[in-house]
């Protein structure tokens, strides 16, 4: 593992409170003019970010079925021959054709008898089932909802925060640079000052040098 630096991170952007770009338009053209010689952000993903998930990998009738919906292609027809009960083709038919036609008969007895039993088991739970289903689906979305919302009022809260400290550090900065102005400009009179002053005191000195001579 990579060791991080003993040193803390220094920003000097207060994005909150600086309003330079907005004060100066020549800035706001260079700093673009800037952005666009940078180059393009990598197309790979953060290594933190996970991959990307892949629904029904254990299932390739719904992983087939997914892939369908997603390429917005039509649902297939329904094969409606597996309900008829076609007779031999050839008159009159064989023995194979009639035993065969006879097995697709009782197939198709049995499916019905099946269908009629889901039927039923459906008209006699399938509602409540459908209620239970519909009662945890509206409890995972209403704590999907408090989650988002928390966060919102998390993000919002931290941004709050941000702005504030900005807002605090900026006056501050902004302060310290005002009374940094005013002492440099004291300095400069004082310096300023001591400049007359050493050109009086050589002008008071000839005058006295002058006075001085018999």
């Amino acid at each position: 593992m990579a060791e991080t630096s003993s040193h803390p991170e220094i920003f000097d952007s207060l994005p909150y409170y600086d309003d330079d770009l907005q004060k100066y338009p020549d800035l706001k053209l260079k700093v673009e003019q800037e952005l666009a010689r940078e180059p393009k952000p990598p197309s790979a993903l953060h290594p933190r970010v996970p991959p990307p998930f892949e629904f029904f990998s254990n299932n390739v009738l719904l992983r087939a079925e997914l892939e369908r919906v997603e390429s917005h292609q039509p649902f297939p027809s329904l094969d409606s021959l597996r309900y008829q009960l076609p007779a031999p083709s050839s008159t009159p038919g064989t023995d194979e054709e009639w035993q065969a036609a006879l097995q697709n008969a009782h197939a198709q007895l049995e499916h019905q008898k099946i269908r009629l039993t889901n039927l039923t088991l459906l008209q006699n739970y399938g509602p409540n089932a459908w209620r239970i289903h519909n009662y945890l689906l509206e409890a995972v979305a209403k704590q999907s909802e408090k989650a988002l919302e928390d966060l919102k009022q998390l993000t919002v809260e931290v941004n709050r925060e941000r702005k504030n400290n900005q807002d605090h550090l900026g006056k501050q900065l902004t302060s310290l640079e005002t009374r940094w102005t005013e002492l440099i400009s004291s300095v400069l009179q004082i310096e300023m000052a001591n400049v007359a002053l050493d050109a009086e005191i050589e002008k008071l000195n000839k005058r006295e040098m002058e006075l001085s001579e018999p």
